[in-house]
């Protein structure tokens, strides 16, 4: 708290030693260990009760759900990890069970695959989950362009037959309105 080093100290018990004088000096270090033993207790009492009432509050309970809450496993990310980590280890060129390194469990016909991002013109190698989600993702996307041309028409059509609205008002202003000129 104080930050005293040795030298420091030694140079206050002579200031004290010269000031009190050697008489007095045991009752003066007496008095400043009870002084500073019951500003101790004062302090530990403070923070107990402060610690009580944060539990009353229901701190503690808010702090464990925030972090249960933002945990990596809680929000996938221990999984995340675990397929980066799969990734880093990936070799393009080594087939399932070649490899002594990791012959385990863990190997799997994903690590032999190619990477998702081939170019669309070289045929890459896919194991039949990825071939599937590939699919899956191409309809999806057939989908979305066929529900945004159709937006896209609607819109045009609307412009279309708001600039005709528009036309046939200002042809009705242009006449009075009853049809003639």
């Amino acid at each position: 708290m104080f930050d005293l080093g040795w030298t420091e100290l030694l140079l206050i018990g002579v200031v004290a030693l010269i000031v009190v004088g050697p008489k007095d000096l045991p009752g003066m270090f007496r008095t400043l260990g009870r002084f500073t033993g019951k500003m101790k207790n004062m302090a530990r009492e403070f923070q107990r009760a402060m610690n009580d009432a944060a539990d009353e509050a229901g701190v503690k309970d808010i702090a464990k759900d925030l972090k249960s809450a933002t945990s990596a496993k809680s929000m996938g990310l221990d999984k995340l990890n675990a397929a980066a980590d799969r990734f880093e280890k990936w070799e393009p060129g080594r087939k399932a069970g070649k490899s002594g390194s990791e012959g385990g469990a863990d190997d799997s016909a994903e690590e032999t695959e190619a990477p998702a991002a081939a170019p669309a013109g070289k045929a890459a190698a896919k194991g039949p989950e990825t071939q599937k989600l590939a699919e899956d993702r191409a309809a999806a996307s057939g989908k979305a362009r066929e529900s945004a041309a159709r937006k896209a028409a609607d819109r045009h059509n609307a412009q279309i037959e708001a600039a005709a609205k528009e036309r046939d008002a200002a042809a009705k202003a242009g006449t009075g309105g009853d049809g003639s000129k």
